[in-house]
């Protein structure tokens, strides 16, 4: 068998060698692009950076594409650009990127999680999260009133001290109107921007006009206290505060359907990256099962885009495809829903196996910079 396997090697090298060297391929004659080794004598800047990374291999030529899928994405005025986040990326001190990613005009809408929301919330009042030691002992920790988030810990006091806040923000809301998450991020960040002087996500959502989203609402600390409060109001004989996720389905799904391009960069994956992603599959749907109903001129108008797949796409998340889950899937497969524009028809994508604290702050600061220029 192992002489057979040489055999064959050789006559391949053969054939080959038998087509001429003139015949064979340069590189440019089937319009490949050249690679480049790193040079840091070159480098004098973060862009500088992402620019070398996007010429050599791996998760540094992932990265450095996905600066420039996110740079197009920006740059194109008729593009609605979401923003998904999961994990713990502002207990993990991230949360400043959102605000610069919000104040800077690369966010229209966010789509997250609660407890991102939550520890964020934490962060722009003032309070403090603190490194975990190797030696701390996690039950000793329950008993301190310290939560652990891997490497990181959050003070029960903090969320606590939030609540307050919360309760206050929720008395002025009318009991006759539903609220969603929406609604109420839009009413924390108002209180923020009135109350507060640092920066924080929902205050500079708020001040900009962008939507924070959180379809799992009630898995979130935020949830839980909007949950106490409307136990509180029963005990004390009132109308509890209803809630209507639905309310913040169909506020997205009208946002989307104005725009005329789409854009999303992803943190992660969990129920944000698929809650966003699957308005396209959502409005086909009611294309195709309402529109023949007496009532469907309520939904269904002849002169509206209904088709609606995103043009631009850049995930970051290390999580492998072969296990199967979500958050692993690629753009390819998002296709197949009609969540995405494919490549061939001119969509433009970046996936970034990497972790997000390394990556992430690398890919908007290089961004940053190209716009300043």
């Amino acid at each position: 068998m192992e002489g057979h396997s040489a055999h064959g090697h050789t006559g391949q090298r053969k054939d080959r060698k038998a087509i001429g060297a003139d015949k064979l391929g340069t590189g440019y004659s089937h319009h490949l692009k050249p690679l480049h080794p790193i040079d840091l004598h070159k480098v004098h800047s973060v862009n500088d950076m992402v620019l070398q990374m996007k010429g050599a291999s791996f998760g540094a030529r992932s990265l450095g594409e996905a600066a420039d899928v996110l740079e197009a994405m920006v740059k194109d005025k008729d593009c609605y650009k979401v923003l998904t986040l999961s994990g713990a990326m502002t207990i993990a001190k991230m949360g400043l990127i959102v605000c610069d990613m919000i104040d800077d005009g690369m966010v229209d809408a966010i789509v997250s999680t609660g407890a991102l929301m939550a520890h964020g919330f934490v962060e722009s009042v003032g309070k403090l999260h603190f490194k975990y030691e190797w030696n701390m002992n996690d039950t000793d920790l329950y008993y301190a009133g310290y939560d652990r988030v891997y490497d990181t810990i959050e003070l029960e006091r903090n969320l606590d001290d939030i609540a307050v806040i919360m309760a206050k923000v929720l008395n002025e809301h009318p009991k006759d109107v539903p609220l969603t998450s929406w609604t109420l991020h839009n009413k924390v960040g108002k209180h923020l921007h009135e109350n507060t002087e640092g920066r924080g996500i929902l205050k500079s959502a708020y001040e900009k006009n962008v939507p924070v989203y959180v379809p799992a609402f009630t898995d979130s600390e935020l949830g839980l206290d909007v949950a106490l409060y409307n136990i509180e109001q029963r005990l004390q004989g009132k109308e509890p505060i209803r809630f209507d996720p639905f309310e913040d389905l169909d506020h997205y799904t009208d946002n989307v359907k104005k725009a005329k391009k789409l854009g999303i960069f992803t943190i992660g994956g969990g129920v944000p990256r698929n809650w966003a992603q699957q308005v396209g599959p959502y409005l086909d749907l009611i294309r195709y099962r309402v529109k023949e109903h007496s009532n469907a001129h309520k939904y269904w108008n002849q002169d509206d885009d209904w088709y609606k797949r995103f043009n631009y796409a850049v995930r970051v998340c290390p999580e492998p495809v072969h296990w199967g889950g979500l958050s692993g899937c690629t753009y390819t497969e998002g296709v197949s829903w009609g969540k995405f524009v494919p490549r061939e028809e001119g969509g433009m994508w970046a996936e970034v196996l990497e972790d997000a604290t390394i990556a992430w702050p690398l890919i908007v600061k290089a961004v940053q910079e190209r716009m300043k220029k």
